[in-house]
């Protein structure tokens, strides 16, 4: 048997799996802890769906099942120690449910499974189990390859869904759907065309998701408005807050309000200068470097304190360990973590900011502004605006390049594919992959500039919303009518939910690169391709002839 095996993001080794350490950098105990944590959650999700029909109080047993889930996404939390928390925590909430079950009588299906009996207490134990309970322990391919990505779909979903929750958001149908599916995913007897209908209905909650996220943004925070976001740097001591988390930012601003220390965004932070709430404070200075991947050297040059609030964390250098922070869901060993604060009372970043003012003001990696904040409500405002230019021809094409950006050299293709779009295209995106084309200098056309940046991945429901508008407005009644085209680089599990929902609102031809994923088997792919047209990538020639011939 191979150390570990893990393929659910696009960098897999050698496109098949990693399997001695992963290409993000966890271990293989690392791996393995991760795995059990998805398979503790199944054992919770069995009894789940018998206590929530029974009138069970759910909100604790939603929480774990979305907090842990968000842990196991690439990239989050390297802590081996942390992993074992929850695994420990994940079999008392199991056990809990099973009793207050147990005491009423209900009969639970699947209650004789593996998952909902095993238990373990030492570390040792519980690492030995988590060798047993990986994905090659589903023997058959197509089974295996629908069930990861069912898992890489909630995955993606309870990320967003966690993200609506922290500011008081929640939807009882998502939390429902997410331990159903878990439960499934351990029931032999449901054969590809049910998996593949879970696969399917997991789509239609990933659009409650995200549109669960998008109403709490807006209402917390307002809704984004078009914005120039200063690139270069002051001169005071600053904090580099990354990841995706809207909620730490606001406490963050607020407790360094008044301190003297500048606070930068990062990667997937950038679109936060959007929103109009966080407007108002002074030291919210501006965004300080590149996509997610870049950070070891980013991190460095930048001199202050480091938060990371969500997944996308690369293995930390020991040169700038010393003044990085995790909290929420991330987390690494050696790293200053900071948790939640008590009775729902904001996080203390103290430590944080102490950290700052012990350190220099950043290095200046380049100068400038970039301008964001296209979300839906902000182009419609502009609607009439762009519909005049579709129907003059003045734009011919919209392309959707959203997603995610990483290390692999092919993702230049990106780069080459938005400076070889022409004049009269535009693209919409969402997500760090806009890292790789949006500080070219693409023009305008009309005053529309031809980058629109909707926000973070988490806000890739605006993509959605401005599609089916625009095919509201043109009367259509297909959205594959649309001048659209979808060419959409992915990375992690909450682009798999970004898929899925594309797919449950109808877009067919839906191009993904820069590899197709691992974990879909011949046949899956072969299922994807068919019914919906799911394509890879060629060369930026290729694909631009084909794109623009439709």
């Amino acid at each position: 048997m191979s150390e570990m095996f893990c393929f659910q993001c696009q960098e897999a080794a050698k496109g098949t799996g990693c399997t001695i350490q992963g290409v993000c950098g966890k271990t293989s105990e690392t791996a393995a802890l991760q795995d059990l944590i998805v398979y503790t959650l199944k054992g919770i999700a069995i009894f789940a769906a018998p206590a929530r029909e029974r009138g069970m109080e759910m909100a604790p047993v939603d929480k774990r099942i979305r907090e842990d889930l968000f842990a196991t996404i690439t990239n989050a939390n390297f802590d081996d120690a942390a992993l074992l928390d929850r695994i420990r925590a994940g079999l008392a909430c199991r056990d809990e449910l099973k009793r207050w079950l147990a005491e009423r009588e209900i009969p639970v299906s699947l209650a004789s499974h593996d998952a909902a009996l095993w238990t373990a207490d030492s570390a040792e134990a519980l690492a030995a189990k988590a060798r047993t309970v990986g994905v090659l322990a589903t023997g058959n391919e197509d089974i295996r390859s629908l069930r990861e990505l069912l898992t890489y779909g909630l995955k993606g979903m309870a990320a967003y869904a966690e993200h609506a929750a922290v500011l008081g958001a929640y939807d009882a149908g998502v939390n429902a759907f997410m331990e159903k599916a878990l439960a499934a995913t351990l029931d032999d007897s449901l054969g590809a065309e049910e998996l593949t209908a879970l696969v399917l209905e997991c789509g239609k909650f990933g659009v409650d998701a995200m549109a669960l996220l998008d109403s709490a943004n807006t209402s917390a925070y307002g809704n984004p408005e078009i914005t120039s976001v200063k690139l270069g740097v002051g001169t005071r001591p600053g904090i580099l807050i990354s990841g995706h988390d809207l909620k730490d930012l606001e406490e963050l601003l607020k407790q360094t309000e008044g301190t003297g220390v500048d606070v930068y965004t990062h990667s997937e932070m950038l679109p936060a200068h959007y929103y109009p709430a966080f407007k108002k404070y002074s030291h919210f200075v501006g965004n300080y470097g590149n996509a997610w991947w870049k950070q070891t050297e980013e991190f460095e040059s930048f001199n202050g304190a480091i938060l990371m609030t969500t997944n996308c964390l690369v293995p930390p250098k020991e040169s700038y360990a010393s003044r990085m922070f995790t909290t929420g869901n991330t987390g690494y060993p050696g790293l200053t973590h900071i948790p939640d604060g008590k009775d729902g009372a904001p996080k203390d970043f103290s430590a944080v900011i102490a950290c700052a003012k012990a350190c220099p003001p950043p290095v200046e990696l380049e100068t400038g502004e970039i301008v964001g904040g296209f979300a839906h409500a902000a182009v419609m405002q502009v609607a009439d605006q762009v519909v005049e230019a579709v129907k003059s021809g003045a734009i011919k094409r919209f392309f959707v390049m959203a997603g995610c950006d990483g290390r692999m050299k092919s993702r230049s293709y990106y780069t080459d594919f938005a400076a070889a779009l022409p004049q009269d295209a535009v693209i919409l995106t969402a997500g760090c992959a806009k890292y790789k084309y949006n500080k070219l200098d693409l023009g305008a056309i009309g005053g529309i500039p031809r980058v629109l940046d909707a926000g973070q991945c988490n806000d890739s429901y605006s993509l959605a919303v401005i599609a089916l508008k625009l095919k509201e407005v043109f009367g259509l009644d297909d959205i594959n009518d649309l001048p659209i085209s979808y060419n959409i680089a992915w990375y992690e599990q909450k682009a798999v939910i970004v898929l899925l929902a594309l797919l449950h609102l109808g877009v067919k031809n839906i191009h993904l690169g820069p590899t197709l994923p691992a974990f879909l088997s011949p046949n899956v792919a072969k299922l994807l391709v068919e019914t919906f047209g799911i394509g890879g990538i060629g060369t930026v020639e290729e694909d631009l002839h084909a794109f623009m011939a439709v």
